[in-house]
């Protein structure tokens, strides 16, 4: 793209102000931060002020900024065939889907391209209604799954409410031992009470009205809450029991962010479709789907499935999932997030949770980790979120980039990161609170 006069960070802010509308956002109230470009874990803007990605954007460039690798085959595939419809094969397609499917439980036979993972929630929840005949989706409270019709819907959190438009969603109460519905003071405890309310709303609602029971295998934005050991396996025998299809969304959690190549692979449960988006190539051209199981394929064999979307497996798209999960492969970056999150990462928070009262809780796994922050330990009442974006505002201007929902700052950075970079991210978390009033 070329620009005859020097960029500056002003003239890109200017630009975003008068002509884009933002998602999520008062417009009045919207000041970005400015971004030139990016390589591995460092962002920098157009004065060379530097920027450590611990958010990984919108947790998803699992394999970090500018990866050479993925960047050289887009501009390979782009060569050879920049766009076809989906009804046509190609090359690339056919190898992104034998890629994913490799990495999919036993039983896992194909892979339907969407562009997102909203738009994959909607067709795995048109996939379930079709294969059972019942139209009804159970989901948790403390969810996001997208924000598209049916997904905005089945996202448990407040942002559904002015977007209830879909039809035939219920939700229910999933574990948080933090933060228990159900007065439990173990996991174990929250995990048998959690199953026992999820039975009595798939009694209460009617089990032959419900298709589908949608769960992200870690819910992310909601506070990188981890399943206690048996919740996964005791949803998958209550679907079992009443013929309910299981969907699990990995569109946060996959691809390497907690230490596998997908969280289920932590929990004893094999779901019926897989959701999918955001790491399978760290976002460097949008991209997202559904792994089906083989007796949901097997329903389709010969029954029209009425779905599809013009840009569903494009070539651009298709030549940055095989480059990224073969980059993450050949570089051991799965390992590496395991790695840094068991030995770095998640002992740094826990030293920093004995250090300041702010923070209530650390919880994660991989480089999937979540600060709770109160004003009381002994009340556990949150900070504010007003507090909690001028907290994130004071560690960008320190060079340090988090992600933030609620009362809670997100430390996701990408697989790629090293201890040098966690130690010093968590030097700069540790001032900051330190010297935070609030």
């Amino acid at each position: 793209m070329q620009i005859d006069t020097p960029v500056t960070n002003e003239m890109v802010r200017e630009l975003d102000r008068n002509f884009v509308f933002h998602s999520w956002s008062v417009q009045s109230a919207v000041n970005p931060l400015v971004i030139a470009g990016g390589q591995g874990c460092e962002l920098w803007d157009y004065t060379g002020k530097r920027y450590l990605d611990f958010s990984s954007q919108l947790v998803n460039t699992n394999i970090g900024h500018g990866h050479p690798k993925v960047v050289e085959a887009i501009k390979a595939q782009a060569d050879t065939l920049v766009t076809i419809a989906p009804a046509t094969a190609n090359l690339a397609r056919g190898l992104a889907a034998k890629r994913i499917i490799d990495l999919a439980p036993a039983g896992f036979e194909k892979v339907f391209f969407t562009n997102a993972g909203a738009d994959a929630n909607e067709n795995a929840i048109r996939m379930a209604r079709l294969y059972t005949g019942r139209q009804k989706v159970l989901s948790a409270y403390r969810s996001y799954h997208g924000n598209t019709g049916a997904a905005i819907v089945a996202t448990g959190d407040p942002r559904r409410i002015a977007n209830e438009y879909a039809t035939g969603h219920v939700h229910f109460f999933t574990p948080y031992l933090y933060r228990s519905e159900f007065h439990a003071t173990t996991e174990a405890e929250e995990c048998e009470r959690a199953l026992h309310h999820l039975r009595r709303i798939i009694e209460s609602e009617g089990p032959a009205t419900i298709a589908a029971i949608l769960l992200e295998s870690i819910p992310g934005t909601a506070g990188i809450m981890l399943p206690p050991a048996g919740y996964l396996a005791g949803v998958r025998q209550l679907a079992d029991e009443f013929g309910i299809l299981l969907i699990l969304d990995e569109v946060m959690s996959g691809f390497g962010r907690t230490g596998a190549w997908l969280a289920l692979e932590h929990f004893d449960v094999i779901p019926d479709l897989i959701v999918f988006a955001k790491g399978v190539n760290s976002g460097y051209v949008p991209a997202g789907g559904v792994m089906l199981s083989d007796k949901v394929c097997r329903h389709f064999h010969e029954r029209l499935f009425p779905g599809g979307l013009t840009y569903s497996g494009h070539p651009l798209a298709m030549a940055s999932i095989v480059a990224t999960l073969d980059a993450m492969r050949e570089e051991n970056m799965v390992e590496n997030a395991a790695a840094i999150g068991r030995e770095v990462l998640g002992p740094g928070l826990r030293k920093l949770q004995e250090r300041h009262e702010l923070i209530g809780e650390t919880r994660g796994i991989g480089l999937f980790w979540a600060v709770e922050l109160v004003r009381d330990q002994q009340t556990r009442q949150p900070l504010e979120s007003a507090a909690v974006g001028r907290l994130k505002a004071e560690l960008a201007e320190k060079g340090l980039i988090v992600f933030t929902a609620d009362n809670r700052i997100h430390l996701v950075p990408p697989c790629i990161v090293n201890r040098q970079q966690v130690e010093y991210a968590l030097s700069l978390l540790d001032d900051t609170l330190q010297s935070f009033n609030g």
